[in-house]
């Protein structure tokens, strides 16, 4: 196949986005004085929606993350309240698209938690999640939430397995085990029926998440996959790399045929992970480098030539990762059709970065706002684990987003107990590999025998009280009665 070169000056076909351009937040729009992780791992570290702001931060004793709510932007409080229940680094969020209050996490102490952030926000340190979820035997680096279902959660460990928890049960109710090596980045299709995900070993997968199938799978040599994007509807996948010159590299490929990419263009020589962010609703692919300070953006067809450069957001500043809001939380009124949140580590600062259409008219612009994924779950976690599959729900931006989602977050009461999926119980005892792991197990024992000496407390006096009612019972003489 021959592999077309990219030309850096777009061809100016007609295209709605040819002038989209980015627009940096003033200052006020800001959010300044964060202690931002300094932790090397290839993640984001922050997740957005149209209410709050969640960014990793560097502390000290285990992993914590901080709420902001969007409305308070400006300078940071020194002493601003952290959720910080992790005794590990924090290592991936996000927040459940469906419950703007809740939001998940995973950490190197090896648990996945799900919190509930109150109203307008932390008042005080929170440190009790509504679930802890244990499954996996090393540290935890990436989830993600069921694009459709509202209770399903998935989550991708350094023992190289993706457990998928039915949050409605608070248990992990499948275990992918196809990887042989630590998995990179998740994306799902559409309605959430296919999983793709790029891995250490080189492989692109798909897979059928309900029965852990792999249904395809790539070892392409000339293009070393780090992340996976599925194009939406399109059939097709994304995914950013380095080709056998080290080169930085996209790669476009049919999702029922990867024995080849169909089309695969170079970028640059840096040596910044590129993160790939697609908006199915515009066909717009961004890519933004880990440590660049510059957003290329692309539109992508299903006709040659398949990915059409657009143009460049530039800063000096470099970025640390980026969150993404969703559509809903968008400025439909300034044609804003995406918008990052750019983690600047060296000052301590979020900075909002708007895409907008220029168009000079005030009304709503249907061509760039079509009906788009909305907040209200297509199915529950027993139906999709059942075998349904359901597309979105969509939901208009036209009249701006007022409704209030009525769904209520239920956490399930649960006792701890072993877990076995798969036949196989992933809590029995696997030796501590490193120094780190060892201290974890440490800490997570310590936390459990406090729970159970708590337990045993409780216990001790409620025998007492009771004894004390059978005492009395029996001291009663037949005539009182």
């Amino acid at each position: 196949m021959t592999v077309t070169k990219m030309s850096w000056r777009p061809t100016y076909r007609s295209s709605k986005f040819r002038n989209v351009y980015g627009k940096v937040g003033n200052r006020e729009h800001c959010f300044d004085g964060i202690p931002i992780t300094k932790n090397v791992h290839d993640n984001h570290f922050c997740a957005v929606n149209s209410k709050f702001l969640a960014v990793v931060t560097e502390s000290a004793g285990g992993g914590s993350f901080i709420i902001i709510p969007l409305s308070q932007a400006g300078r940071l409080d020194s002493h601003y309240p952290k959720v910080c229940g992790h005794q590990g680094n924090v290592l991936d969020i996000k927040w459940n698209p469906f419950f703007e209050n809740v939001i998940a996490s995973c950490s190197e102490d090896t648990s996945v938690r799900v919190w509930e952030i109150p109203e307008g926000g932390l008042r005080r340190n929170m440190t009790e999640a509504v679930l802890e979820l244990y499954g996996h035997s090393r540290r935890v680096g990436l989830i993600e939430w069921h694009p459709t279902s509202s209770g399903i959660l998935f989550s991708a460990g350094y023992d190289y397995k993706i457990l998928i928890w039915n949050l409605e049960t608070g248990e992990p109710v499948k275990m992918i085990d196809c990887h042989t090596d630590v998995i990179l980045s998740m994306s799902f299709n559409t309605d959430g029926s296919l999983l793709a995900t790029s891995c250490k070993d080189k492989k692109l997968r798909v897979i059928e998440p309900r029965s852990g199938r792999v249904l395809q799978q790539a070892s392409y040599k000339n293009h070393r996959v780090n992340r996976v994007v599925f194009l939406g509807n399109m059939k097709r996948l994304l995914t950013t790399g380095v080709s056998r010159w080290n080169t930085r590299q996209i790669a476009f490929w049919d999702q029922e045929d990867l024995s080849m990419p169909i089309v695969e263009e170079d970028i640059d020589g840096l040596s910044g992970l590129l993160f790939p962010f697609f908006d199915a609703d515009t066909h717009m692919l961004y890519l933004a480098g880990k440590g660049d300070g510059n957003i290329r953006y692309f539109e992508i067809t299903t006709e040659k030539p398949y990915i059409q450069y657009l143009m460049e957001f530039r800063s000096p500043a470099p970025q640390k990762g980026l969150g993404v809001m969703p559509k809903h939380g968008l400025d439909v009124a300034a044609c804003e059709v995406y918008r990052f949140y750019k983690l600047v580590t060296l000052k301590g600062l979020i900075e909002p970065i708007s895409m907008i259409v220029p168009r000079r008219s005030d009304t709503y612009q249907e061509d760039i706002y079509p009906m788009t994924a909305g907040t209200e779950p297509a199915l529950s976690a027993s139906e999709w684990l059942s075998g349904i599959d359901r597309d979105p729900v969509l939901m208009s931006l036209k009249d701006g987003y007022h409704r209030p989602n009525q769904l209520v977050f239920k956490a399930p009461v649960k006792e701890k107990k072993s877990v076995v999926v798969n036949g196989i119980d992933l809590l029995e005892n696997v030796p501590p590999r490193t120094e780190n792991e060892l201290l974890r197990m440490f800490f997570r024992q310590q936390d459990e025998l406090r729970r159970l000496k708590e337990e045993l407390t409780t216990k001790d006096v409620r025998i007492r009280q009771l004894e004390l009612e059978l005492n009395n019972l029996k001291n009663v003489s037949p005539k009182d009665v």
